[in-house]
């Protein structure tokens, strides 16, 4: 893995969850699945979610996956409907870390796919990408992904909240984290990075 590119294409399966890329056929299932106003209370996603959003929604999809920007994978239980999503992206590997996020398909959550995904993805970041920090940012008011959140082991680093626009005004997000192994703060990873740069101790 290089800076600029994360590997394409990618199956992740374990705990009766299988992850997979994105496909053309999957636009009227998507749109279903991201036509929800709770999906856009905690998201920027376009609110009504069309055909027309969801034509785009896959194209910048495909385009993130074949550039190596970010891994963005449908969230099935044996590869065929999507059920949710699970992505990666921002990886800073001065830093050894990434951001990720996750959504579920009203009819299908409280099934654990969440956590079995975000976990899954997890687990392939610390071990194949080698990354020891990971992120996710969360509105506190979003019960469900900050219970999600804590039962994958991530917890609030305390850093002050981003505002985030959507379709239904602004929102706070608070930072989670989880590292490998617990390892030092963010500052104290900032100056190791750039002590090896320029050849200084911390």
């Amino acid at each position: 893995m290089t800076a600029s590119r994360l590997p394409y294409p990618l199956t992740l399966t374990g705990g009766g969850i299988v992850l997979r890329e994105w496909r053309s056929d999957d636009l009227d299932d998507l749109v279903v699945m991201l036509d929800d106003p709770d999906i856009a209370r905690w998201t920027p996603m376009p609110s009504p979610f069309d055909v027309e959003a969801g034509i785009a929604y896959l194209k910048r999809a495909y385009q993130g996956r074949t550039t190596g920007q970010r891994i963005q994978l449908a969230i099935t239980t044996n590869g065929n409907l999507p059920l949710g999503e699970v992505l990666l992206f921002g990886v800073d590997l001065g830093l050894k870390e990434a951001e990720l996020g996750y959504l579920v398909g009203a009819p299908h959550r409280r099934r654990g796919l969440a956590a079995g995904a975000l976990s899954l993805l997890s687990a392939y970041a610390q071990g194949t990408l080698k990354l020891s920090r990971l992120l996710l940012r969360i509105d506190p008011g979003n019960f469900g992904s900050t219970a999600v959140a804590r039962h994958c082991g991530f917890r609030l680093t305390g850093e002050p909240p981003i505002l985030q626009e959507g379709p239904y005004g602004p929102t706070s997000l608070d930072t989670w984290e989880l590292v490998e192994g617990r390892a030092g703060s963010r500052m104290e990873r900032l100056r190791n990075v750039a002590a090896r740069r320029y050849g200084r101790r911390t």
